[in-house]
C-alpha cells in the first residue's frame, strides 16, 4: 500500500497551483488592479515575496543540519544558502520602491484617461 501524501506536499502543490492563478490573473488585470496585486506580492513583510524568501532560509537551514550529518550533500546546502541570498538581495532593492508601489495602488484612477508620460527602461543602478 503507498504512504499517503504529507500535508507539506499537498500544501506545496495547492500553494504552487495558485501562483499560477495568481500569475495568469494579474495578465487580465486593468493596471490600477495590476499595481495593487505587484505591491502586494512584493512586500517584503506580508507579500508572496517575503513569503517564498522566508520559506528558501527555512529550507537552506534544514539542508545544513542534512549536509552536517552527511544526509545530504553539502552541495544541496550551499545552493539553498546562495539562492535564499539572492532572494533576499532582490527583496532588499525592490524595497526601495514600496512606497512608489503602494502609492500607485492606493491612489483613484485619473476621470479623464491621458496617456501615460514614457520613461527610460535602463536606469543605472547606484553601489
Amino acid at each position: 500500500m503507498p504512504h499517503p501524501t504529507p500535508y507539506a506536499v499537498r500544501l506545496a502543490d495547492e500553494i504552487t497551483r495558485q501562483l499560477g492563478q495568481l500569475t495568469d490573473h494579474l495578465t487580465q488585470l486593468p493596471p490600477p488592479q495590476a499595481t495593487q496585486a505587484i505591491a502586494r506580492i512584493l512586500d517584503p513583510d506580508d507579500g508572496v515575496l517575503g513569503g517564498i524568501t522566508h520559506l528558501v532560509i527555512t529550507g537552506s537551514v534544514f539542508a545544513k543540519a542534512e549536509a552536517e550529518r552527511g544526509a545530504l550533500p553539502a552541495e544541496v546546502w550551499l545552493a539553498l544558502g546562495r539562492a535564499s541570498n539572492e532572494l533576499n538581495d532582490i527583496a532588499l532593492d525592490l524595497d526601495e520602491h514600496r512606497e512608489t508601489l503602494r502609492h500607485l495602488s492606493v491612489r483613484p484612477a485619473p476621470a479623464t484617461a491621458k496617456p501615460p508620460v514614457p520613461a527610460p527602461l535602463v536606469v543605472r543602478r547606484r553601489r
